[in-house]
Parts: C-alpha cells; structure tokens; sequence
C-alpha cells in the first residue's frame, strides 16, 4: 500500500544505540549467513549494472546508505522486544504500516553478513508483524499501526504481506529455518493465507487487501504495484501450489491488454485497475486515494520494479518486452537526463501538473527497469550517479526506502532464494528446508 509523501524526524541516536545493544545481548544465535553481502549476483544473460564505478564502489555506497538509512527508520517498539519500520507523521499518532516493514524485512535480509545484527533485526521487525495481525490468530499483517502499538484498521495490505513472505524465504535462505523462528514455515502459512485471502481465484488478480470478499464492489479491482512475478514464481516453488503460476500468467495478460489500450506509447500501467471481469481500465479519479488513481502515480511507480526483476532473474520474456515499452518512453521523454523525471504520469505520457520535483520513488524502479537491455548503459549510469547523490535527510521513508532497494538490485546485489541449495518443493508434494 502506497505510503503518504511526508517526512520524518531523525530518531535519538541514544535511542539507536540502545537498540543495537539489545539486539547484540539478545543475539544467542548464529549470525553465519548463507549469502553475505555483497553477493554481486549474475542476472539474466544480456543484463546490465552501471559500468562507469567499480563493484566496490557500488557496494560501498550501497552500504553507507543502509547504515543511514537503518538509523533513521529501524525504531524499537517501547517496552517490547519489537522493531518497526518508522513511518509517522508529525503530530499524529501514526507509526508503521505493513509495506514498511515488508521493505525493512527485505532489505535487513539482503545485508546479512555486512550487518553484524541483522538476524536480529530481522526477528525483531517480524516479532512486530505477529503482534499486529489482521484478524487473530490470521498470519497476515495489519496494514497501519499506532505509536501506542494498536492496530489502525484491523485489514490487511497485500502488497505488505507478499514482501513479508518473500523476506521470510530470504532469511530461510540465508541463517537457515533452526533457530527461534522457522522462517519457511512462517513464509508458507504466510503465502497460503495471501492465496486464500488476497488473491481473486475467479480472475487471479491481486485485491487489495483480505476485507475485499466476493461479493465486495472493489473485487474485481487491484493496485497495480501489488503484482510481483518473481514473489509469484517462489511462492509456488515453496509451496507446490501451482495457482500461482497462474497469478503469473493472468496479470502478465492484463498487465499487457492495460499498456495497448491505454498507454500505447508510454507502456505505463495506472495505479488501480477496475473492472478486470468486464473490461479492465485504469481507475477514475479518486477511486481510493487521489485524483491521480488512473494515472502512473506514487503506487505504479514501483511497477517497473517489480517487473523488470523477474526478468533480472529468471528472464522471462514478458517481464523485457513490458519494460522496455517502458525504456523508450522515459529515455526518449527525459532526453536521457534523469534530471527530467517527474514523479507522476498520464498514461499519455504527459507529466503530471505541479509535480517538477524529485522523487527517489520514481527515479530507482526506471534504473532497474534500465538493465534488462545494454542499449541502455549510458542511461543506466546516468540513473545510477543521480540516484545516489541525493541525502536521506532531503526525503521521506517511502522514497528513501525505494531508493535502498533499488540500490541493492541495480548493484548486483538482490538475489532470488531459488538459485540457492535450498529444495523448496520436491515432487509428490513434500517439502524441503
């Protein structure tokens, strides 16, 4: 669920550096990591990663940004062995949201062994998840929280919960399923609730969250973000349930019908799609969120994300043939210069009004749908150097978290657990970890 464009406050250093020591004298644990950052993953044949710096280089960019970004958004729950990620408003009462710590799940994970607590952030983020489910005894997350720790709205957001599985399927990967927590056990009931609650098995579309029930008006309705192929992908091979390739198949379906009606030009996908049953078509002006619900704005910015890294890592035709669409437009609109991004589109293509400003949002998913073809190195280079010169503290917790996994992926460093020893689901229905 997209996060409102506010910024926060940094935390008390003090407060940090308490934090880090509980996790240090509670870590009983093995910190051995199975993939340690960096892993200078090799992506699908033909794809591209900024040539211009060296891997070091990157990867140490890559690592000051965490440790910044850590300090400003990993937060310890008062009281509780619990860790959010930092999502408040000043003067409200808001705390976290589900995508949040879905991001944070994702990202601790992935800079395990560079970071000598991450397993125990990790538990701690995922402790915070299980205090704050949708319904009781339901593995899935409630979507906001409040600084006094209850629930906002006791549904779920699903994109949240899809992160929070894969993350699970991170870490089993990566510390192993022996210690306090089974993470493949948690990421399978985790991923067999998202199908029974959060997936359309009629259309197999994404709803938006576990309220939308069959006979709700918005059932047949998605957030156009929540689609993650490769999540799909590992879903089904974790679990043996092949409805996922379907998930894959139908969206891969819509996602193409949405970008030959409606953005023929540009290749971009509104934020909400509506009546997938009948005739799907972008959203009208403040179906959920904003006037902007049918336009490419702050929820499809992370598409060409989500996307292009199924084709960054398992080369799925559909995923390269989607945003490269993509590519030609932003090249071609931005004269190769990243300065030119808007945060926020027509599906004409046309910048959306009052909206000449930066956004980290917009500009990290255009650097990783750059790498699925070499035509787009100098440009790719060019995302790279504009992405990373802009300071956390100039930002909010959505757009710095984008940029941070943005960083991860564009640096060669995000990995898929399949490629790993791991056996996930072997043939006859058993399974493995």
């Amino acid at each position: 669920m997209r996060c409102l464009n506010i910024r926060f406050s940094y935390m008390a250093k003090s407060g940090f550096t308490l934090f880090i020591f509980v996790l240090m004298a509670n870590t009983s644990f093995s910190q051995i990591t199975g993939r340690p950052f960096p892993q200078h993953v090799s992506y699908y044949k033909g794809c591209i990663k900024p040539n211009h710096v060296s891997q070091k280089k990157m990867d140490a960019q890559v690592l000051h940004f965490y440790e910044n970004w850590k300090k400003q958004y990993i937060h310890a729950s008062p009281g509780m062995d619990q860790a959010y990620v930092f999502f408040e408003e000043e003067g409200s009462r808001f705390q976290s949201v589900s995508e949040g710590q879905g991001y944070g799940m994702l990202i601790t994970a992935l800079m395990g062994g560079a970071d000598p607590v991450a397993r125990g952030t990790f538990d701690s983020l995922f402790r915070y998840v299980i205090a704050h489910p949708s319904k009781p005894e339901s593995p899935l997350m409630a979507w906001s929280q409040f600084s006094n720790s209850r629930n906002k709205d006791q549904t779920s957001a699903t994109d949240g919960d899809m992160d929070i599985a894969y993350a699970l399927l991170l870490a089993h990967d990566q510390w192993g399923s022996r210690g306090k927590y089974n993470y493949l056990s948690a990421a399978r009931n985790m991923i067999h609730s998202i199908m029974q609650y959060e997936i359309n098995r009629d259309s197999y579309s994404i709803l938006l969250s576990d309220a939308v029930e069959y006979d709700s008006k918005d059932y047949f309705d998605m957030r156009s973000s929540d689609f993650m192929p490769l999540h799909c992908k590992l879903f089904e091979m974790a679990t043996g349930d092949a409805q996922w390739n379907k998930v894959v198949d139908k969206n891969y379906k819509l996602f193409s019908q949405m970008q030959e009606t409606y953005s023929n030009d540009a290749g971009l996908i509104p934020d909400f799609i509506v009546h997938i049953n009948h005739t799907a078509q972008p959203a009208h002006p403040r179906y959920l969120e904003s006037r902007y619900d049918g336009c490419y704005n702050y929820n499809a910015c992370r598409v060409p994300w989500r996307i292009a890294t199924d084709y960054l890592l398992t080369g799925d035709k559909r995923s390269s043939e989607m945003v490269n669409k993509i590519n030609r437009w932003i090249r071609q609109t931005t004269s190769d210069n990243p300065d030119n991004i808007s945060a926020g589109y027509t599906l004409g293509g046309d910048d959306i009004r009052s909206r000449h400003y930066e956004a980290l949002s917009f500009i990290g998913p255009f650097a990783i749908a750059a790498m699925v073809d070499p035509a787009n190195q100098r440009w790719l280079n060019s995302i790279w150097d504009y992405l990373v010169q802009f300071k956390l503290k100039d930002f909010d917790y959505y757009d710095n978290s984008i940029k941070m996994i943005s960083l991860l992926i564009v640096s060669g460093n995000y990995w898929n657990p399949a490629n790993s020893s791991v056996v996930y689901h072997e043939p006859g229905g058993s399974t493995q970890g």
